[in-house]
Formats: structure tokens, sequence, C-alpha cells
């Protein structure tokens, strides 16, 4: 496999975890395009399980530079809300409203999560790795990503419920339905 071929095979995989690590479209092109470099840079032929090795660098990079934002954060003593919105494609109003709600409420719920629980919900269900995937990237073993998982679903669920019963309760209130 070339350079070229890994990178095609990879690139779409490395962005959009970072996308949904970082919460920002240009971070994550730039940390996808660091990855690539950092992979290229060592001698990634012989690594058995590329993937996850790939999405490791990716998930590790991803987790520096948040670290590195919240650090700036803290001393400027700032709260600065880290997201853009690309709509590429032609939709209608209604498609985009209910996609960006829905966006927005799975972005805020994995934002309410913390670090460790949001790498492996991220790893599942963007990333579209397997349960063995994430342990490998995470150097964790299986059943620790199984907890975590769990936990962070559990929480999902419970903010869910939450939001759902101030919905209808503020349906309630107004008399409709």
């Amino acid at each position: 496999m070339t350079e070229r071929e890994l990178f095609d095979s990879y690139n779409k995989d490395v962005y959009r975890t970072c996308y949904y690590m970082l919460r920002n479209a240009q971070d994550a092109e730039d940390l996808c395009h660091d990855v690539f470099v950092t992979v290229f840079r060592q001698d990634w032929k012989s690594i058995e399980h590329t993937r996850a090795w790939i999405m490791r660098i990716a998930m590790n990079q991803c987790l520096n530079l948040l670290k590195r934002k919240q650090a700036q954060l803290k001393k400027q003593g700032q709260v600065q809300l880290l997201h853009e919105q690309n709509t590429a494609l032609v939709k209608s109003v209604d498609t985009i409203v209910m996609e960006k709600v829905a966006g927005e409420e799975w972005e805020e719920l994995l934002k309410q999560l913390p670090e460790k629980l949001m790498a492996v919900v991220t790893l599942r269900f963007i990333g579209e790795l397997s349960l063995v995937e994430i342990a490998e990237t995470l150097k964790i073993p299986v059943g620790t990503v199984k907890s975590r998982l769990h936990k962070a679903l559990k929480i999902i669920r419970k903010k869910l419920e939450q939001n759902q019963n101030l919905w209808l309760k503020g349906e309630n209130q107004f008399g409709t339905h």
C-alpha cells in the first residue's frame, strides 16, 4: 500500500473523528493533516492493525488539542463556543432545521460527557469502530470500552429523558396537544 492509498483509505475516518471530537471544521482539517504527517514519519508499513493505530494517533492529537484549548480558555477566563456548521447540500428548510436541532442536541450531549466517555462514544458511533478496535485505539481492555460505552449511553439516555420531560411540560403549559 502506498502513502496515497493509505491516506485515501483512512482520511475520511480520521477527519470525521477529529471533527466530532473538536466540533470545528478547520481544527479537524488541520489535525487530520497532522495525523497523516505523523503516520508517514513512522514505519507504518510494519503496523499490524493500521486503522486502529491511525485512529489512536488521531484521538491522542484531538485530546492534546482539547487540553491546550481548555488551558487557554482558563487563562483567558472566557467561555468560548467551538462550533461551526457546514451545509454543502441544498435541502428543504424543514430538513435543515431538524438536522440542526438533532445535531446540536447530540453535540450538547457529547460535550457534557467526560473526555474518556466522549472518546469511546465518538469512536463507536462516529468513527464506526468495533469494540475491539476502540480498545486497541485507546489501549484499554475491551471490558473497559464496554463499561465506558454503557455509562456514556446511560448518561445520554437520562439527559434525553430530562429534555423530553421539559419539552412535554412546556407543551402542556401552553395548552397545545
